[in-house]
């Protein structure tokens, strides 16, 4: 059994964790004129923010799943841990 390149937790958290924030700020460029900051605090006075965050989580389904395609499941295990750790950021946003 020979050993798959970047098959690392570290290689599926790495992305796992750069990705959403990739997703966010292109959605802050297509949906706002203002600043990163101003655009993050109205959607917090919205209440919106942690729904926005949790759909920042879309595209590691995405990365997920290529993992387990080309049988990298320790990269997939870091996507999951980088998509947990997502979920607790959302989870404080959604509760302050």
């Amino acid at each position: 059994m020979t050993e798959k390149r970047f098959n690392t937790i570290l290689y599926g958290l790495v992305p796992g964790v750069v990705i959403p924030i990739l997703t966010l700020l292109v959605f802050w460029m297509v949906r706002s004129d203002s600043g990163l900051v101003k655009f993050l605090v109205d959607f917090q006075r919205l209440g919106m923010l942690s729904k926005v965050v949790s759909l920042t989580a879309i595209p590691n389904l995405l990365l997920f799943f290529l993992f387990i395609w080309t049988n990298r499941t320790f990269s997939a295990r870091g996507v999951v841990f980088a998509t947990l750790l997502l979920a607790f950021v959302m989870l404080i946003l959604k509760f302050v």
